[in-house]
C-alpha cells in the first residue's frame, strides 16, 4: 500500500527538498523519466521531488497551485490561473507577455507549454508530477534555467479499469472526475478520463451582492495505445480544457471619497485600510477569465533491437484565453480603470530521439523543432470620468472635464463631457522558431563511478510586433469638438486630449525598427532576432555503497532573448545561468529510512524582470509604465529530504529548502544600487507531516494525513519597502510576513479497495495572509489595491474503482 514518506521533525534537525510525498511505506522504487529514460528515482544524480496520483488526491489538489506549498522551492503564483507564474530556487519570469519566455519550463507528456496561459491546467487522470530543481538545458532544453516541472499523464493499459471520484466541500464546493479503460485487443487499449470542477466565490461583492472569485473549469482527455508491431508502440493523446470564471478581484485599501473629491495621489501608506475590513467593491465591465485550449500529442517508440530505441514525439496546441479584471479596487465612476489580457496561441512540436546502453554506457541522441504563432491584445479601459480625475492629479490640476460640463449645462449646449469610454490597446504578435540537437551519456567507470556529459545546442529565431493605434474614444470625441470654444478658453484644445495616456509612444519616436520604420503611433513595429545557446552538463557520482549515491554536477541553464509586450521595439538578450551542485541520496535499512539532500550555488547572469516604473522616474509620461530592467543574482542553498517509516502502519515525512539569493549586480532606473542585497525571496521553506494506517482484515483500512508547511518572510532590500512587498510600514496590516498552511484527511477503504470515503481539511486553521500592494493606479487615481490568500477548505469526498 502507498505510504507517505518521511522526515520526523524531531530527529532531524534540517529536511530539504526531495520526493517525499510519492513513497510507499517500504521505500519502493519510484520510477521517474527526469533523465528521459526510466530510472529509480534513487540512481539520478539530481534534485527532483515526485508527488504520485495517490498524493494529490490525498491532498484535494485541482493544479500545481494547491501542491507547491508542499515542495519547498516551487512557488507557483495562481492569482490569475490563465497568467500563472512557476518559480524554482527563488527564479521566475516576471512578464506576462508573449515576447519573453518563462525560466521554468512546464512539460505535460514531454510536451514544452511554452506560454503561461497553458500551463495551470486541471488535474485530471494525472500519473505523477516530477519537479526537477536547478538548470536543466540539455535534458529538457531552452527555458528550463531554473528547472522543470514534467506532468505525466495515465496512459491505456491491457486491464479493464473504471473509477469515478465526487467532492463536495464548503463555498459548495463541487467535483467529479470519471475515468474508463479499454482494452480493445491484445494491441489496442483506450482511457478516457474527464472532470468538472465548480465552487461559489470566496467573497462578495459589497456593491452589487454578486460572487468574487469563484471557479468554473473541466477537461477531457483521452489516450490510445497500440502495440502496431512486436517492437513498436504508438500511443495518442488528445486533451480539451475550458475555464469560464471571473477575475481575481481587486480589494482597495483607501478611502472612497464623494465627487468631485478623490483619494490623495500619492497615496498614504499609513492610512491604508487592512484588506481583511475591506468591504469590496469592483465594477469591471464584463469580468471575466477564460481559457479554451485543445492538445494532440503522438508518441510513437520502436526498439531497434534490446539496447536500441528510437522514439518520436509530435504535438499541437491551440490555446485561446482572455483575462479582464479589476484594476483600481473601486466602484467609483470616477476612478475606473480595467485590463484585459486577450490571448490566441498555436504550436507544433516535433521531437527525434535515440537512446542506447550497452554494459557500462546509456546515451541518447536528438534532434527538436519548435514552431509557435503567439497573438496578445494588452487592453486597457476606462472612461471620461476617470480622465477628468487623471488631468487633475497629474497633468493639469484641474478637473477640466467638470469646468467644461458645468459651462454645458449654464448655457444648455448639447454636449455632455461624462459617460464615454475611453480604450488603449497594444497589439503583438509572435513568431517564434527553435531548432534543437542534444546528447547525453552516463559511462560507468568502475562498479561504483559514473561520469555523464551531455550539451544541447539550441537556435531560436524570433519576430516580434508591436502596433498601438490612437486611443478609441468616439463618443467623448465628438462632445469634445461640440465644445472646442470652451476648451480654447480654458488653454486647451480637443487635440489635447486626443492622445493615449497608458500606450503614450512619445518617449520613442523615432525609435529605429527593423522593419525599417520608427516607433510611432498607427505604425507596425517589427523587431527579428536569432539567438543561439549551448547548454552543457557535466555529472559525476559514486555509489558509496549499495544503498548510497554521492553526486556533484554542473549544468547550464538557457533563455532566449526577447521582447517586452508593452515597451516598443524593446529587445533584449540571453539568460543564462551556471549551477553547481553536490548531493546524496541514501536508504538507512537499518531505521528503515531514505535521505536524501543537496548544496548548490547559482550565477544567474542578464536577468531579465519587468517593473512597474514609477511616472516620476520617466520622461515624457504622465503614468506608470511596465519595462524591463536588467540584473545579475546569485544564490546558494540546500535542499534535504528524508521519509521514516518509523512503523509498518506510521510513516514520517518532511522537506525543507534553505536559500540566500542576493543580487550579484543591479542599479535601478532611479540609481540605487542593490548589489548584494535581497531580491526577496525567502531564506527558509519547509513541509513536514506523516501519516497513519488503521487496517483490519474485515472491515479495510483507515488512513490518517497531516500535512504542514512554512515559509519564511519576504527579505526586504532598499526598494521592496516602497514597491509595497515587503515590511510593515503599513500601520494596520503587514505584507511578506511568514506563511503556514496545515492540511488534515482521513479517510476510509473497504476491504477490496474499491471504495473509498475521506474527509478533507485545507488550510485547517485558516491562515490567511495579505498578498502585497499593486501600485498600478495608486500615483494616477490614488487607488493602490491588494489581494487576500485563499481560506480554510473542507469537504468529504468519495471514490468508487473497478
Amino acid at each position: 500500500m502507498h505510504r507517505y514518506r518521511l522526515l520526523a521533525g524531531s530527529a532531524l534537525a534540517i529536511c530539504l527538498a526531495g520526493n517525499a510525498l510519492a513513497q510507499d511505506a517500504d521505500r519502493d522504487e519510484i520510477i521517474v523519466t527526469a533523465q528521459k529514460r526510466a530510472e529509480n528515482v534513487q540512481d539520478v544524480p539530481i534534485t527532483i521531488q515526485v508527488m504520485d496520483s495517490d498524493a494529490i488526491e490525498s491532498l484535494a489538489a485541482d493544479s500545481m497551485a494547491d501542491i507547491d506549498t508542499f515542495i519547498p522551492g516551487l512557488e507557483v503564483s495562481a492569482g490569475s490561473p490563465t497568467q500563472p507564474r512557476y518559480s524554482i530556487r527563488g527564479i521566475q519570469t516576471s512578464d506576462f507577455g508573449v515576447g519573453t519566455d518563462p525560466a521554468v519550463g512546464v512539460y505535460v507528456d514531454g510536451v514544452y507549454a511554452a506560454r503561461s496561459g497553458a500551463s495551470l491546467l486541471a488535474f485530471n487522470d494525472v500519473e505523477r508530477i516530477e519537479v526537477v530543481k536547478g538548470p536543466q538545458g540539455t535534458l529538457f532544453g531552452r527555458n528550463s534555467s531554473a528547472g522543470a516541472v514534467s506532468i505525466i499523464t495515465k496512459r491505456p493499459s491491457q486491464e479493464f479499469e473504471a473509477s469515478l471520484g465526487l467532492r463536495y466541500g464548503n463555498f459548495n464546493k463541487r467535483r467529479a472526475e470519471a475515468m474508463l479503460n479499454i482494452p480493445v485487443s491484445d494491441t489496442v487499449a483506450l482511457r478516457f478520463n474527464g472532470v468538472i470542477n465548480k465552487r461559489d466565490g470566496l467573497f462578495i461583492d459589497a456593491g452589487t451582492g454578486d460572487d468574487l472569485n469563484f471557479e468554473n473549469n473541466w477537461a477531457v482527455r483521452g489516450a490510445m495505445s497500440w502495440d502496431a508491431g512486436a517492437n513498436t508502440n504508438l500511443l495518442f493523446r488528445y486533451s480539451h480544457d475550458e475555464l469560464d470564471q471571473d477575475a481575481r478581484p481587486a480589494i482597495g485599501v483607501v478611502e472612497t471619497f464623494d465627487y468631485p473629491g478623490n483619494p490623495p495621489v500619492p497615496p498614504d501608506p499609513s492610512a491604508f485600510i487592512n484588506p481583511f475590513d475591506v468591504e469590496i467593491r469592483n465594477d469591471v465591465i464584463n469580468n471575466s477569465e477564460t481559457r479554451n485550449l485543445d492538445e494532440a500529442v503522438l508518441t510513437i517508440t520502436h526498439d531497434l533491437n534490446d539496447n536500441l530505441q528510437v522514439t518520436s514525439i509530435s504535438a499541437w496546441r491551440e490555446f485561446q484565453t482572455n483575462n479582464r479584471e479589476d484594476e483600481d479596487g473601486t466602484a467609483d465612476v470616477h476612478t475606473y480603470f480595467d485590463t484585459n489580457n486577450i490571448e490566441d496561441n498555436e504550436s507544433f512540436y516535433q521531437e527525434f530521439r535515440l537512446a542506447g546502453e550497452n554494459d557500462n554506457l546509456s546515451w541518447l541522441a536528438g534532434v527538436s523543432y519548435y514552431d509557435e504563432k503567439a497573438m496578445q491584445i494588452s487592453s486597457t479601459n476606462t472612461n471620461s470620468d476617470t480622465i477628468d480625475t487623471l488631468i487633475q492629479n497629474v497633468i493639469d490640476g484641474r478637473r477640466l472635464f467638470t469646468i467644461v460640463q458645468r459651462f454645458i449645462d449654464v448655457f444648455n449646449i448639447d454636449a455632455q463631457m461624462f459617460g464615454h469610454t475611453w480604450q488603449e490597446d497594444m497589439f503583438n504578435e509572435g513568431n517564434y522558431q527553435a531548432y534543437a540537437a542534444f546528447a547525453d551519456a552516463t559511462l560507468e567507470i568502475g562498479d561504483k563511478t559514473s561520469l555523464t556529459v551531455g550539451g544541447r545546442y539550441t537556435r531560436d529565431e524570433k519576430e516580434f510586433s508591436w502596433f498601438n493605434d490612437l486611443r478609441t474614444a468616439d463618443e467623448l470625441d465628438q462632445n469634445l469638438d461640440e465644445v472646442a470654444g470652451l476648451l480654447r478658453a480654458l488653454g486647451a484644445s480637443p487635440d489635447d486630449f486626443k492622445v493615449d495616456f497608458v500606450f503614450d509612444l512619445s518617449g520613442l519616436v523615432g525609435v529605429p525598427c527593423d522593419n525599417g520604420v520608427t516607433v510611432a503611433e498607427g505604425v507596425e513595429c517589427i523587431n527579428k532576432d536569432t539567438f543561439t545557446d549551448f547548454s552543457p552538463r557535466v555529472v559525476l557520482d559514486y555509489k558509496l555503497d549499495d544503498d548510497t549515491l554521492l553526486f556533484l554536477s554542473y549544468a547550464q541553464g538557457y533563455k532566449a532573448g526577447g521582447y517586452n509586450s508593452v515597451e516598443v521595439a524593446s529587445r533584449f538578450t540571453n539568460e543564462d545561468v551556471d549551477n553547481f551542485e553536490a548531493g546524496f541520496k541514501t536508504d538507512i535499512d537499518d531505521i528503515n529510512m531514505r535521505l536524501n539532500g543537496s548544496l548548490f550555488y547559482y550565477k544567474y547572469n542578464n536577468k531579465q524582470s519587468i517593473s512597474l516604473i514609477a511616472a516620476a522616474d520617466l520622461p515624457n509620461s504622465n503614468v506608470p509604465q511596465y519595462l524591463v530592467q536588467t540584473a545579475d543574482e546569485q544564490a546558494y542553498g540546500a535542499d534535504l529530504e528524508a521519509v521514516w517509516n518509523i512503523f509498518d502502519d506510521l510513516t514520517l515525512l518532511g522537506n525543507m529548502q534553505y536559500l540566500n539569493q542576493t543580487y550579484a549586480n543591479r542599479i535601478t532606473r532611479d540609481g540605487t544600487d542593490l548589489t548584494g542585497e535581497p531580491t526577496g525571496q525567502p531564506k527558509f521553506s519547509y513541509a513536514v507531516g506523516g501519516k497513519y494506517t488503521i487496517e483490519t482484515i474485515d472491515h479495510g483500512t483507515i488512513d490518517w494525513q497531516l500535512m504542514h508547511s512554512r515559509s519564511g518572510g519576504t527579505r526586504c532590500n532598499s526598494i521592496s519597502v516602497a514597491q509595497g512587498t515587503c515590511g510593515s510600514q503599513f500601520a494596520n496590516f503587514e505584507v511578506g510576513i511568514p506563511r503556514q498552511r496545515t492540511d488534515a484527511r482521513v479517510y476510509w477503504r473497504s476491504p477490496s479497495k474499491r471504495y473509498q470515503v475521506g474527509f478533507f481539511g485545507n488550510n485547517i486553521f485558516n491562515k490567511r495572509y495579505v498578498g502585497g500592494i499593486n501600485n498600478l493606479t495608486a500615483d494616477v487615481l490614488g487607488t493602490p489595491f491588494s489581494s487576500i490568500s485563499q481560506p480554510a477548505f473542507y469537504g468529504v469526498d468519495f471514490k468508487f474503482t473497478y
